[in-house]
């Protein structure tokens, strides 16, 4: 014979927390561009939990320092870090103090902006926001060191915050999705390639 269960009358029923789930890793790319060529931003993106590849991704990166592609935490500014965790990587072999002041300077600071952005908007779960990290490959044109180009610093900051935040909300929300992707297909050409196939590419 079956034995009766003893129930605590006192016994609340369990209740659980609504938990996040877990961010592995997750992938994001976008492109925001301005008037003048080199205001373009197209930063990709990896997103993921500090306990498992992504962060491991980043102690690893910022502990192996490689000259002309120095990686740095994007921050506000000096003493005042962001989270979640973000790591920027330049895409460019950084050859000049010129770039250098430019991408430690405007670009790191939108870029930061661009990942509050996410948390504000809901992109990234506040709840998560010392848990995960993110690692951003950032592009800045070189031509913005030419001598005979006037910077408008406003334009090149709003063009990498905005294409950091897009590039987080992709990667979030697994976007473009695959139906699309396999539907759009052959409907979307890549500009490089067009270039080339139509002459224009500069050798």
């Amino acid at each position: 014979m079956a034995k009766k269960k003893r129930f605590d009358k006192a016994a609340k029923p369990m209740q659980r927390k609504k938990q996040h789930e877990r961010i592995i890793l997750r992938t994001g790319e976008a492109l925001v561009e301005g008037d003048p060529a080199w205001s373009a931003a197209e930063p990709e993106v990896v997103i993921g939990e500090l306990d498992g590849p992504v962060g491991y991704a980043i102690a690893n990166l910022l502990g192996d320092q490689v000259k002309g592609h120095s990686r740095v935490f994007a921050i506000l500014n000096s003493d005042v870090q962001i989270r979640p965790v973000t790591l920027m990587v330049s895409k460019v072999t950084v050859k000049s103090s010129k770039y250098t002041n430019i991408l430690m300077g405007t670009v790191q600071a939108a870029i930061a902006h661009g990942v509050l952005d996410a948390v504000r908007v809901g992109d990234i779960p506040k709840e998560k926001a010392n848990d995960l990290g993110i690692i951003v490959s950032v592009w800045l044109d070189p031509s913005v060191t030419n001598a005979d180009i006037k910077v408008d610093f406003d334009l090149l900051f709003e063009t990498n915050r905005a294409a950091t935040a897009k590039a987080i909300h992709k990667a979030m929300h697994h976007e473009p999705g695959i139906d699309w992707l396999l539907e759009n297909q052959d409907k979307v050409p890549h500009y490089f390639h067009q270039l080339a196939l139509d002459g224009k590419l500069d050798n």
